[in-house]
C-alpha cells in the first residue's frame, strides 16, 4: 500500500491532498510527504475563520508528523495567503498545525503521551527531537485539557502540599476526591491561605456550597480557610497526617532515649530499632518480631510510646463517632500521664482537632481516604523523573499532565 494511501486512511484532511513521497536527506533516512490543495477548495483565513479567495503562496514550510517504521517524516506544503474581506491579505489556517508551529498536531499529542510514562529527555532523545518540543507539547495538551474539562459535580476534594525545591518551596494541590472520579484540580504556589483562597476564587461560590467533604492535614491555613470557604463541607483530617504525627512523636523520644543511653555507657539496647518500632506488627520480619519482644519486655520510655503508638491503631476500627470519640478521649488521657514530652503534645494536638478526627468516622464511605497521600506519591514521582523543574510553569504543566486526568481529543492515540 502506497504511503500516501495509509495517510489518507489515518490522517485525512478534506481539502487536502498528500500529492507525492520523497526520500530526503543524504542518506535517506527522511521521508517528504507533499502535500497540495485539493482542486476548487478555498483557503480559510486564520484570523476569523472564513473562507476567501487566495492571495498567492508563500514559500515550502515542513511540518514534522510521527515517524513512521523510525524513518523521521515530514509534511511539506506551501502556505496560502487569503484576501480575506474582513481581515485583509493572511496566511491560511491549516487543519494539520497551529500558527506558526512546525510541528503537526498529532505529533504534539503523540509526544505528550508518551511524557506521561518517561521523563520529558528520554522522550526527546527517543523521537529524536528537543527538549523544549517536547515541553510545547505536553503544554498544548496540558492547556487544551484544561479548557475542555468539566468541573460541575464535585463533591469531595483533598488538600495538600508538596515540597517542589529546594528553600521550602511550596506547591498547594487540590484534588477531587470522588468515587470514579479522582484528578487533580488545581495548582497554587506557595501553601498560604492566600494561596488556598485563590482555589475557592477559581472554583467559584456554587461550587464551592456544592462541595460536601473535605480533606485535609492539620495546617492552620488550610483549616481557617476551610471554616471560611467551604463552611457547609464535612472538613476531615487525612489519617495518614495523624499517623505520620504519632510516629515523629514516637521517634523523638528513641532518639531522645538513645543519647540518654549513650551517655550511660549503654547505647545497645536502642541500636538498629527505629523501623522495629515504627513498623506494623503485620510487616515485621521474623527476627523483628522475635527482636521486639526481647526489647518491649525492658522498661524504656520508648517501649512505653510503642505500646501508646500501638494501642491507638484502634481508634481507627471503630464505626461509631461516639464510640471512637470515647476512646479517644481515655487514650489522650493515658498519654497525658505517660510524662512521655513528644506524646504529651500529640495528645494535646489530638484534643485541639477532637471533632475533625471524629469526622473521619462521619465521612468513612463517601470518598476515598487514601487517595491523597497515593496523588502525592505520584507528584513525587513525576518531580524525581523531571530532576526538579526549571520553573513554577514546568512544574505545574507536568503535575496536570500526570494526575490531571485531562480529556483529549479522539486521535490522541491512534499512533501509540
Amino acid at each position: 500500500m502506497p504511503i500516501e494511501s495509509i495517510l489518507r486512511h489515518v490522517h485525512k484532511h478534506p481539502g487536502f491532498v498528500y500529492e507525492r513521497v520523497e526520500w530526503g536527506g543524504r542518506t535517506g533516512e527522511l521521508l517528504h510527504v507533499h502535500v497540495r490543495p485539493r482542486t476548487g477548495s478555498r483557503a480559510i483565513c486564520s484570523k476569523c475563520d472564513t473562507k476567501g479567495p487566495g492571495y498567492d503562496r508563500l514559500p515550502e514550510r515542513s511540518f514534522t508528523f510521527i515517524p513512521l517504521w523510525g524513518i523521521a517524516v515530514f509534511l511539506i506544503y506551501a502556505m496560502r495567503r487569503v484576501d480575506c474581506p474582513t481581515c485583509g491579505v493572511t496566511v491560511e489556517k491549516v487543519p494539520w498545525a497551529n500558527g506558526k508551529e512546525h510541528t503537526t498536531l498529532v505529533y504534539a499529542w503523540f509526544l505528550a503521551s508518551w511524557a506521561k510514562v518517561l521523563s520529558w529527555q528520554e522522550v526527546a532523545r527517543r523521537f529524536r527531537t528537543s527538549w523544549d518540543t517536547v515541553f510545547r507539547s505536553v503544554e498544548a495538551a496540558v492547556v487544551w485539557g484544561l479548557a475542555q474539562r468539566c468541573l460541575d459535580g464535585i463533591r469531595s476534594i483533598g488538600v495538600d502540599e508538596l515540597a517542589w525545591k529546594k528553600g521550602h518551596k511550596y506547591l498547594t494541590l487540590v484534588y477531587q476526591l470522588d468515587h470514579g472520579c479522582k484528578r487533580l484540580l488545581w495548582i497554587g504556589q506557595d501553601r498560604t491561605m492566600k494561596t488556598f483562597h485563590g482555589f475557592f476564587d477559581f472554583l467559584g461560590e456554587a461550587r464551592a456550597q456544592s462541595i460536601a467533604f473535605i480533606v485535609s492535614d492539620m495546617w492552620r491555613a488550610f483549616l481557617s480557610v476551610v471554616a471560611k470557604r467551604a463552611s457547609a463541607a464535612v472538613h476531615v483530617l487525612d489519617r495518614f497526617h495523624v499517623e505520620q504525627l504519632l510516629h515523629k512523636a514516637l521517634d523523638t523520644v528513641r532518639r531522645q532515649e538513645v543519647r540518654a543511653l549513650r551517655a550511660k555507657g549503654d547505647e545497645a539496647v536502642l541500636t538498629k530499632t527505629r523501623w522495629l518500632l515504627l513498623k506494623r506488627k503485620d510487616n515485621l520480619t521474623r527476627p523483628q518480631a522475635g527482636r521486639l519482644r526481647e526489647l518491649v519486655r525492658i522498661n524504656l520510655k520508648s517501649v512505653r510510646a510503642y505500646l501508646l503508638k500501638e494501642q491507638f491503631r484502634r481508634f481507627w476500627s471503630y464505626t461509631s463517632p461516639a464510640w471512637a470519640g470515647r476512646f479517644l478521649d481515655v487514650w489522650t488521657r493515658m498519654a497525658m500521664r505517660s510524662r512521655i514530652a513528644p506524646l504529651k503534645t500529640f495528645a494535646k494536638t489530638l484534643r485541639d482537632h477532637r471533632d475533625l478526627l471524629l469526622n473521619w468516622f462521619r465521612a468513612r464511605q463517601a470518598f476515598s481516604h487514601g487517595a491523597v497521600e497515593g496523588f502525592n506519591n505520584k507528584a513525587r514521582v513525576t518531580t524525581r523523573k523531571a530532576y526538579g523543574f526549571r520553573t513554577y510553569r514546568h512544574a505545574e504543566i507536568a503535575l496536570y499532565h500526570a494526575l490531571g486526568n485531562l480529556p483529549e481529543p479522539p486521535f490522541a492515540h491512534r499512533f501509540c
